[in-house]
């Protein structure tokens, strides 16, 4: 502990907006992985109770249970029975199955993508911070004794190097984070793609 405090007190004040960027980015990280966790448990568990309905051939009773329920599958099917309007052709029903799909899906995917913006502003400020430290370093050495130059430039390398260092510790991570939220969101929305497209051939063959 005692060395990543002396770490982070070396690299100068640029090291602060570095920190924030990182809290912002885990804090989206922790809410966006509860999200999408519960939808996607929620998704089965609904997606379960609707699929024994409409084997049964209870697909009035389904869409009722559907428009019951606050999960993904439950909305887009609720939705896309209501765009429907009683038509029971399969073209109307697959585009009003789509229509609230992308309706959805911004709920899924939103401030995920901030997650690549932190990361492109941790590197940024480290750089800007290790840029700044090294005009100061220069400037600071100018008018020393040339006996002390090299071992107070060193320094100011060393510290000024610092913050590159912690804003590339933040960014990493956080594009690994964006890559595996992206991921468990693409699952969930094909998941409903594929809910949605079995319900069709369900109401499909029930209205033929």
């Amino acid at each position: 502990m005692s060395t990543i405090l002396e770490f982070l007190g070396r690299g100068g004040p640029f090291m602060y907006p570095i920190g924030i960027v990182l809290i912002l980015g885990l804090s989206i990280t922790i809410e966006r992985w509860i999200f999408l966790t519960r939808a996607q448990r929620e998704n089965r568990r609904m997606w379960k109770e609707l699929q024994a309905k409409v084997d049964a051939g209870q697909v009035e009773q389904a869409s009722e249970l559907a428009a019951s329920s606050d999960s993904a599958v439950g909305k887009v099917l609720a939705l896309g029975l209501a765009r429907a309007h009683g038509r029971t052709s399969r073209q109307d029903m697959e585009s009003a199955m789509e229509e609230s799909l992308l309706e959805v899906t911004p709920l899924l995917e939103k401030r995920t993508h901030y997650l690549a913006t932190f990361a492109n502003i941790a590197t940024l400020l480290g750089l800007l911070g290790t840029i700044i430290g090294l005009i100061r370093g220069f400037s600071a050495v100018a008018n020393v004794d040339p006996a002390e130059k090299a071992n107070l430039l060193s320094a100011s390398i060393s510290i000024a190097m610092n913050t590159t260092a912690f804003g590339l510790m933040v960014a990493i991570p956080l594009l690994l984070l964006h890559t595996f939220l992206t991921t468990k969101t693409n699952d969930l929305i094909d998941s409903l793609e594929m809910a949605s497209v079995k319900f069709v051939n369900a109401l499909s063959h029930r209205h033929g």
